[in-house]
């Protein structure tokens, strides 16, 4: 049993609370069509949950958690499949099982660092080719947009304060600070032109 004290000293040093609980989310689809184990396997995935083992997820507990986690029961329901949708104050090897969630969030942010680079390699070969147009920019824009809502998601899941967010805040802002320059730049090639 965990005391509050413990649950206090567990509580994150960014600013976040302490986890109120766990949701776990055991299911069984149908073997066939395959298509249904995908299916759930990516929302599952999209909603930040970690797998305990074969068709059992954990999940943080909160409302927007388990609303989320409801609406996929219903649909594991509905393709004939069966879902149990759990929600437990404290969890033997919970210490694991917070690892494992902030080692997903870190796979995420490092998969967001990625991007950046590869957002950044793009701008830089527009400056390599001068190549500087409104539609480049615009095309950049929304693909920054991309990257920072994306950024927001798994923030809003790293309930436990994951230590490769900051690097990634920073790749983020990186890119922006790029695209701002590139802007300037685009702004600046265009007034001439005219």
């Amino acid at each position: 049993m965990t005391s509050h004290q413990d649950q206090t000293a567990a509580a994150p040093a960014n600013g976040e609370s302490a986890n109120p609980g766990w949701l776990l989310l055991i299911y069984r689809v149908p073997p066939e069509p395959t298509r249904l184990r995908s299916t759930v396997w990516r929302r599952i995935k999209s909603l930040g949950a970690i797998y305990l083992q074969n068709s059992v997820a954990a999940l943080p507990a909160s409302p927007a958690a388990e609303r989320s986690l409801r609406r996929l029961r219903k649909e594991i329901t509905d393709m004939s499949g069966t879902a149990m949708l759990i929600s437990a104050a404290v969890l033997a090897g919970e210490a694991d099982v917070r690892g494992a969630f902030q080692a997903a969030r870190n796979a995420e942010y490092e998969e967001i660092v990625d991007k950046c680079e590869d957002f950044l390699r793009g701008v830089q070969k527009e400056y390599d080719e001068n190549h500087f147009t409104y539609a480049e920019l615009e095309e950049n824009e929304v693909d920054l947009v991309k990257l920072k809502n994306w950024l927001a998601k798994i923030v809003e899941r790293d309930v436990f304060g994951a230590d490769g967010r900051s690097a990634t805040e920073r790749a983020v802002e990186s890119c922006e600070q790029t695209l701002e320059a590139y802007a300037a730049r685009v702004y600046a090639e265009e007034a001439e032109g005219q």
